[in-house]
């Protein structure tokens, strides 16, 4: 059986200095840690309970089924401060047919991050009769 600590995405992008500036200023991820020198060190980002890892270079497209799934607060504010910030929008934010609030964007090198909010009276929330 396997016994996880801890886990982080790696990414390997294109421009690591565009990535961190998207991730870092963009986005405003807090940093766990930073290692390593020069433009491909590599910085990892707190996401909640898990951690991003923006390190190294790739020459390669990103693959296409990878998305990261980030949990907010209140996606109203997040698309609006986003915007502001001429974050590309992907797609506005509305309700699923399965009662999350989705909205998607993109990072420099085209990975697709989904931005969530979970309503109060949604079952990630709240389990009648439990």
């Amino acid at each position: 059986m396997v016994h996880v600590l801890s886990s982080r995405t790696l990414l390997r992008p294109a421009d690591p200095e565009r990535s961190r500036s998207f991730y870092g200023e963009t986005l405003g991820l807090s940093v766990h840690r930073e290692f390593g020198t020069g433009p491909e060190r590599g910085t990892v980002y707190f996401l909640g309970n898990g951690f991003l890892e923006v390190s190294g270079r790739s020459s390669e497209p990103v693959p296409p089924g990878l998305c990261l799934w980030l949990q907010v607060a209140d996606l109203a504010a997040t698309h609006q401060e986003l915007a502001e910030r001429e974050v590309e929008i992907l797609r506005e934010p509305r309700q699923e047919p399965w009662g999350l609030i989705e909205m998607w964007i993109a990072d420099p090198d085209g990975t697709r991050i989904v931005l969530v909010e979970i309503p109060a009276e949604h079952p990630l929330r709240y389990r009648p009769g439990i």
